[in-house]
């Protein structure tokens, strides 16, 4: 257990893709050192989505302390700043109780914010926005997936062809500052020296189809566990909308899209909606969270310092509390 005591007190954080086992292996950890979870995750901060973001269940959080769940409605988004600002204050206090902060998720920008801070970005510009969205519904996105890979790879490496939110984000940066969004993710901001003082275990599947397959599993049983209900019942209270970073998470994205598709095809054909089409539901949904799983790793592999722990193997629990085991 870490003493407050100690000046060279560390920080252990655990990575991985969506679905790679990084819940688990976390609880597992913390019980054994009476370690507390900060969430490195940007749908776990938002009350009454519980179903599709996988969010632990109040038995886990009662046995092991969680920071940073459940601490925004969703109309009221949640910056990578905020992040780190709350998980330096958090680590702080964590330590001065003398217990070890063990950082879990997989939003990397949130990392990144943390590690080596980020410059500060120009806020949006419903100017340019409204532009890059027209030509977008003219061309199509891919077709400024295009653009942005000429005048920013590194981000465009990142992102799937119609990723809109992100490369219109991307694209609205490099037009106003004329400088890659990239640029501003790897520039260090001083002052910050968590990566000297923060061990990072990173779960990492050999093979790929191994994380696809638990990815379906996992989307299928939201599916059965009502997530369809959670969406419906997050558009009724009227304030939300499709273009909040809340809406825009993997899986409620793909489900609010087609239950705009659904009611529109209900209105236009005068007569009660059609039945949900699941099966498009399920298939655009584990596709999207494959893509973000994509974009996890991308991100992990221009983390050097991290220490790979194959989530596939057989015995991945038992090596992740052996290695890790000593730094808390």
């Amino acid at each position: 257990m870490a003493n407050p005591a100690r000046s060279d007190a560390r920080v252990l954080a655990l990575a991985g893709p969506t679905a790679s086992g990084k819940s688990a292996a976390a609880l597992a950890l913390a019980r054994a050192h009476g370690a507390e979870i900060i969430s490195v995750d940007s749908a776990l901060v938002y009350r009454g989505m519980d179903i599709g973001t996988a969010k632990p269940s109040a038995a886990e959080r009662a046995a092991v302390p969680h920071h940073l769940i459940d601490i925004r409605d969703p109309l009221h988004p949640y910056s990578a700043a905020e992040f780190a600002a709350d998980a330096r204050r958090l680590i702080g206090d964590i330590h001065a109780r003398g217990k070890p902060a063990l950082l879990v998720g997989g939003t990397m920008l949130y990392f990144k914010a943390l590690l080596h801070g980020l410059d500060a970005m120009p806020p949006a510009d419903p100017q340019v926005r409204a532009q890059l969205e027209a030509r977008a519904a003219a061309e199509g996105w891919p077709s400024l997936h295009a653009e942005l890979a000429r005048v920013d790879p590194q981000a465009a490496l990142r992102l799937a062809p119609n990723d809109a939110q992100r490369i219109q984000r991307a694209l609205e940066v490099f037009r106003l500052t004329g400088q890659p969004l990239s640029s501003f993710h790897r520039t260090k901001a001083p002052g910050t020296d968590e990566e000297n003082t923060m061990a990072l275990f990173s779960l990492e599947p050999r093979d790929r189809a191994w994380l696809h397959e638990r990815i379906a599993r996992r989307f299928d049983a939201m599916l059965e566990s009502g997530f369809l209900d959670e969406v419906r019942a997050l558009r009724s209270r009227g304030d939300l909308s499709a273009d909040l970073p809340s809406m825009r998470c993997v899986g409620y994205r793909q489900a609010w899209e087609m239950l705009d598709a659904q009611q529109a095809l209900g209105l236009d054909a005068r007569q009660a909606p059609r039945p949900f089409p699941m099966a498009r539901l399920r298939e655009s949904g584990i596709a999207a969270t494959r893509q973000l799983a994509k974009r996890q790793l991308t991100w992990l592999r221009g983390m050097r310092k991290r220490r790979v722990i194959a989530c596939d193997a057989p015995d991945a629990a038992e090596q992740l509390l052996r290695q890790a085991g000593p730094l808390l």
